[in-house]
């Protein structure tokens, strides 16, 4: 493939179990020129060195938008998910970091386990599933003044994005609320809801409401794991790649503040 690109991964800390897995399986399943990988991330010494260590770029998400997580307030009694959006504004953000006219960006729990191509001709294509949070789509609703225009869901834990399209998404947003783009989708979100935004929901309906027809949309067919992948033996691996495309490992307990007020 010759549509060069570059690669965004927001992580913290606790993603430095799979980490170095989702960038060496990149380099080997994203079959495009990769400019550089770049990890937006909290300034930690292994993170930096984990950078070093990979070649990829370190850049500290402080300075990535004008706000911060400390400017996020999304959270109950019992979850904080206010550094999981912050993660999704992040990667919107990413349109002032990348050089390259594209950029793929990657769940930090995400690993690709088949080759993976995101440009066909002048087409792009997108990973789907069949099942989305109703939440993403009432707040999708309140930012762009329309309903959803796809039938399939767009969250898959990584996406294409092309920055110019990027750029049209935000000046969309900021024309309807008249404010920056990253406050009118904190108030157009339901905050009691712990799943009330989704960048990659919002991203691809905007695109399919103007240009479906410049979109390949393919099943997904991601798994998510509870083990690590260094318990996964080799003949499991090979299953798991006859049948799926991607494993994720999903630690949702991260969010919650205390496991003794968490309904079994």
């Amino acid at each position: 493939m010759t549509t060069p690109i570059d690669v965004l991964i927001p992580a913290i800390e606790k993603d430095l179990a799979t980490l170095p897995h989702v960038i060496d399986a990149v380099r080997k399943y994203v079959k495009h020129p990769i400019h550089e990988i770049i990890i937006v991330a909290p300034r930690k010494q292994r993170i930096l060195d984990l950078c070093a260590k990979k070649g990829c770029r370190f850049v500290h998400e402080d300075t990535v938008l004008p706000i911060t997580k400390k400017n996020i307030h999304y959270q109950s009694k019992t979850w904080d998910r206010s550094g999981w959006l912050y993660q999704q504004l992040l990667k919107l953000g990413g349109d002032k970091l990348c050089s390259s006219k594209y950029y793929l960006v990657m769940d930090a729990d995400t690993v690709l386990i088949r080759p993976h191509v995101f440009k066909t001709g002048d087409k792009t294509v997108f990973y789907c599933r069949n099942w989305s949070q109703p939440e993403y789509f009432h707040t999708y609703k309140k930012l762009m003044g329309k309903s959803r225009s796809a039938k399939s869901s767009f969250v898959t834990h990584y996406m294409l994005f092309e920055k110019a399209k990027v750029k049209l998404l935000k000046q969309a947003i900021e024309s309807k609320h008249n404010t920056s783009w990253h406050s009118a989708i904190m108030r157009s979100m339901n905050k009691s809801k712990q799943f009330a935004f989704s960048e990659f929901e919002t991203y691809g309906n905007f695109l399919y409401s103007s240009q479906p027809g410049k979109m390949i949309l393919k099943q997904a067919q991601n798994k998510s794991l509870h083990s690590s992948l260094p318990q996964i033996s080799p003949s499991k691996m090979s299953s798991l790649t006859r049948t799926y495309r991607s494993i994720s490992f999903h630690k949702r307990k991260g969010y919650l503040k205390s496991s003794k007020t968490v309904a079994k």
